[in-house]
């Protein structure tokens, strides 16, 4: 028998599971990495693909805010890229939270070329 909606109840999700959830997005695509954590402006250790990203979320009327620190593969094309993120981040987290996606916010806080994993040997 089913429940109509009124009756059930509500569901509230927290910005900090929105964050979670940006954060994994963003590490879906390619060429993306993450940032260092900073505390007071400095940054704590490096920023490299194979971090997530930082994300912060804000939830106002219904509708989520976020901005998102990452870090790029270069010599990928820098606004394409950020377009790609933005468009693949408002989807997910529309599609798992059910909230729209009024704004995101990109920072780019470091390009990593290819041979910046590499050891050079002589």
């Amino acid at each position: 028998m089913a429940v109509a909606a009124e009756v059930r109840g509500t569901l509230t999700i927290s910005e900090h599971t929105v964050e979670r959830l940006a954060a994994h997005a963003a590490g879906e695509i390619d060429r993306v990495g993450g940032a260092a954590g900073r505390t007071l402006g400095i940054s704590l250790g490096g920023e490299a693909l194979d971090r997530s990203a930082k994300t912060s979320a804000r939830i106002a009327g219904g509708e989520v805010e976020l901005d998102v620190r990452i870090s790029l593969e270069y010599p990928a094309p820098v606004g394409a890229t950020t377009e790609r993120v933005r468009g693949h981040l408002r989807g997910r987290v529309e599609e798992l939270t059910g909230m729209p996606v009024r704004r995101v916010g990109i920072t780019v806080t470091a390009l990593h070329t290819e041979a910046a994993g590499q050891r050079r040997v002589e």
